[in-house]
């Protein structure tokens, strides 16, 4: 587990995109994971800049959606789809064929996620699993109590997962259930990488990376991936015990 702390989320946001750009400069096919939230909008942002400018190419590679609320997909405003393709697929000339996401309103969402499972695995496990974290610890949406062995699984959502997911609707949405991938993928994945920014995530930060691991704080299954690498900036690394 390696912590990176840097001044500011645009820090650690181009920071990001760095990592992103040079892991693809290597292994040009890899298949990488992606968020929606807060959390990624400043990479997604420098990483378009940097495939315009011919520093970083999604030519060879694919994309898979992190996580998604079921019975949403990227023609609601809110969903996860419609953040991905609004902040990143629209500004490139992305082929559809290299977006792998869940569709969440599948009649059998079991299925579902098996299919990501297997297409997961088929393709010889993912090379980058990029996630922000949530007040709760939450990583996607694995919520507290989630088991570290789960792959793709349907979650109930919790209640401060169903609060604050508000902010993503223009009006008050009923979120009940969600599908993701598992903390299982993350601790397999080559880089499982957590970017998180403000002063509002230190005490979960702190909590997840310095204290007991337990499925209680989704988060804290980091204190296990040797190859984890965490970037935050000054505010969300403010509570950390000796951080540097």
């Amino acid at each position: 587990m390696k912590i990176s702390i840097y001044p500011t989320n645009d820090d650690m946001s181009r920071a990001a995109a760095d990592l992103v750009a040079v892991y693809l400069s290597v292994k040009p096919k890899s298949l990488i994971v992606f968020p929606s939230g807060e959390s990624p909008t400043g990479m997604l942002k420098y990483l378009i800049q940097y495939a315009k400018a011919g520093k970083a190419d999604f030519s060879q590679c694919t994309i898979i959606g992190l996580d998604e609320w079921v019975g949403m997909d990227e023609r609601d405003y809110g969903s996860c789809k419609h953040y991905l393709h609004t902040n990143f697929f629209d500004h490139l000339d992305f082929d559809p064929e290299r977006v792998v996401m869940f569709d969440a309103k599948a009649e059998d969402l079991t299925a579902e996620c098996e299919r990501i499972n297997h297409f997961i695995s088929s393709h010889g496990g993912l090379d980058i699993m990029i996630v922000g974290i949530g007040m709760n610890g939450h990583l996607g949406l694995n919520e507290p109590g989630t088991p570290f062995d789960l792959y793709a699984h349907l979650s109930e959502l919790a209640p401060i997962t169903v609060e604050v997911g508000q902010k993503y609707f223009k009006q008050e949405t009923a979120l009940t259930q969600g599908i993701t991938l598992g903390l299982k993928h993350f601790s397999e994945a080559k880089w499982a990488v957590l970017i998180a920014s403000g002063e509002k995530k230190a005490g979960i930060i702190a909590e997840s990376l310095q204290s007991e691991m337990s499925t209680a704080v989704p988060a804290s299954i980091l204190q296990t991936i040797k190859n984890a690498r965490i970037l935050l900036d000054e505010g969300a690394a403010s509570q950390l015990k000796h951080s540097s």
